[in-house]
């Protein structure tokens, strides 16, 4: 630990980033020359960085958190300018040195710390505003008429797949995607975005390749399972029941989740195991994978940005959390809400992995319980990345070569699968990744600091 806190990687710096763009403008802005008044101490970096004004644009970062704050008009989070400073503090110890903040930043990080003391010293839930509803029986009507859209929508859904089945699956590409489309709509309205989601994954399976018709066929086939479980949801095991109700649309509050009459949280040291950005129109969502150090137990924490509302949440891959997360209800747990921070992130060691036919068990187990599941994260330990002789395909092969688990064909083409490549060596690394039916997907490989892929 030096004076002024463990200092991240570039890697980890660079895992903030919202975007490619953003990485690139924050790499060119990772020289003393832009800065001045550059500081840090246990807790936070600042800065000011000359910009195309006469003032320039005044920039501190809390690392607990990490937290940004800059001057600039960017709506990006962390900008530009924060991702430079992080990135000139944690590749020079002499451009940025130990101080007391500058007045401005001191202000900031004051602010943060009365907030975050307040929030501490409040009572048991009222940390956050109550979300009991005024009128709990004109809540609990509205709750009674939603699921009996949802199931009016679903036994449409039923028609339209008995439908399609009796005309022949041919039928299905002759009428083209409009058709899907306006039953997906139809979901819509019926307040089951979950229904609509995968009613949109029918009409993309006839345009998948030649082995559309077999695509089809399953998708029809998780559809139905999940209409029949909705329709008999009374019936269901409790945990069970709870993921049908989140896979047809039916969230449940993060508020609640915390602070509920049912709330139960998991305090464990939490190491980042990988976060991800996409873009899908003017909505961005940001999957962070954690891992526990005491329970072993998986974690997604999803986070939703758009032009006017900055994802609230940035972890770099190899961080560790001492906090409390709270699981969204499920046969198989995995999304969470993040609850309290008992310490500053750290920087945490390379994650302990199994091999493929573990990794392949631990997704055929989280099947058995949530059969709509894509995938199940895992990571992987002593596997060497080996492209085929063309290029066309990638495989992970164990070090015994007795297994070997195929790349997911979505990450075909890209840069990342070189990188990879590169970081291997045709050595055996640790990779963390997500196993599925199409494959695996690699996400974060250690290097032994953890490289987003």
């Amino acid at each position: 630990m030096n004076p002024q806190g463990e200092r991240w990687t570039t890697d980890q710096v660079l895992a903030l980033a919202p975007d490619e763009a953003s990485r690139r403008a924050g790499g060119k802005l990772a020289a003393p020359g832009p800065w001045s008044e550059t500081g840090a101490d246990g807790g936070a970096v600042w800065g000011q960085c000359k910009g195309s004004g006469k003032k320039p644009y005044q920039t501190v970062v809390d690392i607990k958190g990490p937290a940004f704050q800059c001057s600039c008009p960017s709506r990006k989070f962390p900008c530009k300018h924060a991702l430079g400073l992080l990135l000139l503090w944690a590749g020079d110890d002499r451009a940025v040195t130990a101080g007391e903040p500058a007045p401005w930043a001191g202000e900031w990080l004051a602010g943060r710390r009365e907030r975050a003391e307040r929030s501490a010293s409040a009572p048991s839930g009222a940390g956050a505003p109550s979300r009991a509803p005024a009128d709990p029986e004109a809540a609990k009507r509205r709750a009674e008429r939603r699921m009996q859209r949802i199931g009016a929508g679903a036994t449409e859904l039923e028609q339209r797949l008995e439908d399609l089945l009796q005309s022949g699956l041919a039928s299905a590409e002759r009428a083209g995607y409009g058709s899907w489309d306006e039953t997906a709509a139809r979901m819509v309205d019926a307040q089951a975005p979950g229904l609509a989601s995968r009613v949109r994954e029918l009409g993309s399976a006839v345009a998948s390749g030649p082995d559309w018709p077999a695509l089809l066929l399953e998708e029809c086939a998780l559809l139905h399972l999940l209409d029949q479980g909705f329709l008999g949801i009374e019936r269901l095991p409790a945990p069970l029941a709870a993921t049908v109700r989140s896979r047809v649309g039916l969230t449940t509050e993060a508020a609640d989740l915390l602070t509920g009459p049912e709330a139960a949280t998991v305090r464990d040291r939490w190491l980042v195991l990988a976060q991800e950005d996409s873009e899908d129109g003017k909505l961005t969502t940001r999957r962070i994978f954690l891992r526990g150090e005491r329970t072993g137990r998986m974690a997604l924490h999803l986070s939703f940005g758009g032009a006017n509302r900055p994802l609230d949440v940035a972890l770099a891959p190899g961080l560790v959390l001492d906090a409390d997360l709270a699981y969204y209800p499920g046969a198989r747990p995995l999304r969470a809400v993040l609850g309290e921070r008992h310490a500053p992130a750290a920087p945490g060691p390379v994650p302990p992995g199994c091999g493929i036919d573990a990794a392949l068990a631990a997704y055929g187990d989280a099947l058995r319980d949530d059969p709509w599941l894509d995938s199940w994260p895992v990571v992987l330990a002593e596997v060497t990345p080996i492209p085929s002789p063309d290029g066309t395909s990638w495989q992970l092969a164990d070090t015994d070569g007795e297994s070997a688990l195929p790349l997911d064909p979505r990450c075909l083409g890209r840069t990342s699968l070189w990188q990879l490549a590169a970081i291997s060596g045709g050595a055996p690394v640790t990779v963390f990744g997500e196993c599925g039916h199409r494959g695996f997907l690699p996400l974060t490989a250690w290097d032994p600091a953890p490289v987003s892929l």
